[in-house]
C-alpha cells in the first residue's frame, strides 16, 4: 500500500492523506482503487472526469460535495458517482476526518 500526503489536491485546501490500495489495472479499467483522509477543513478541488467513472463510499465523518448539479452533504454509508464529462469537488467542514474509499473505471 502507498500511502501519499497530498498538499492542495486538485488545488484543494490543505493536505489529504492517499493510501492507494492496488495498482492501476488497464485489463480492468481499474485507474484508481484508495482510500482517502480529508483533515477538517481540507478539501479535493474541483476536476473533472472524462472517459471515466469515478465512485466514493463515505466511510467515516461528513463532507460537502459539490457537483455540476450543486451541493449535497454525503455521511457514512453515502456514495457519490461522478463521470462522464461531470466535474465534483469534496470539503470536510466537519469535526472529525472525512474517510472515504475512491474507485476510478475506466471507459472501454
Amino acid at each position: 500500500m502507498k500511502v501519499e500526503e497530498v498538499l492542495h489536491m486538485r488545488d484543494g485546501e490543505g493536505t489529504v492523506i492517499k493510501r492507494t490500495l492496488a495498482p492501476a489495472q488497464s485489463d480492468m479499467h481499474l485507474r484508481l482503487l484508495g482510500r482517502f483522509t480529508i483533515k477538517k477543513g481540507c478539501s479535493i478541488g474541483n476536476h473533472t472526469h472524462t472517459g471515466e467513472v469515478e465512485y466514493y463510499y463515505i466511510l467515516t465523518g461528513q463532507g460537502i460535495v459539490t457537483e455540476d448539479s450543486g451541493e449535497s452533504v454525503v455521511n457514512p454509508g453515502d456514495v457519490v458517482v461522478t463521470g462522464w464529462g461531470q466535474s465534483h469537488s469534496i470539503r470536510n467542514e466537519g469535526d472529525e476526518d472525512l474517510e472515504f474509499v475512491a474507485v476510478i473505471n475506466t471507459e472501454k
